[in-house]
Formats: C-alpha cells, structure tokens, sequence
C-alpha cells in the first residue's frame, strides 16, 4: 500500500488529485514538513473503525482462515479430588 505524502498547501491546490491517492493508500498531509493529517478511502476509514458485533466476533478466526483441525492428546491421568485442607 502506498503512502503519499503532500504538503499543505499542495493538499489545497490538487484535492483531487490527493482522493485519487487515498483510494490506493493513505495521503499525509503535512503542515511545516511535519504529519498533521490523514486522508482516507472510507471504506479504509470503515474497515480500521469496525466495531466487532460481539464475542463471537472478537474470538472468530482472520478472514479466510476455515476448517481447523486440532489434535489434543488424550488425558493419561485421572482427575483426583481436590484438597481443600
């Protein structure tokens, strides 16, 4: 993803050409040679502010990631009781 850096006021005298460039990455916008701002596609604004709708979500695998297969090994002890002594 590339960032494109543009200062102020060439932010001001080329808008268009700084939305072009945020549908390919984020656009610094800077004031004095320092980062002062960043523009966005809004489906990139979307998708970083996307609020998990619950525990399902936040426990779910990555997207794309299906049908893992876990071994877990048989227990070779036996539970005991526990000793609240």
């Amino acid at each position: 993803m590339p960032i494109t850096s543009l200062s102020s006021r060439e932010f001001n005298q080329g808008t268009s050409r700084a939305k072009k460039a945020a549908k390919n990455g984020p656009v610094f916008i800077t004031d004095r040679g320092r980062p002062a701002h960043v523009l966005l596609s809004i489906e990139e604004y979307r998708r970083l502010t996307r609020v998990p709708d619950g525990i399902i979500d936040l426990l779910g695998l990555p997207v794309g990631v299906e049908n893992v297969e876990i071994d877990i090994p048989a227990m070779r002890d036996k539970a005991r009781s526990a000793d609240f002594s």
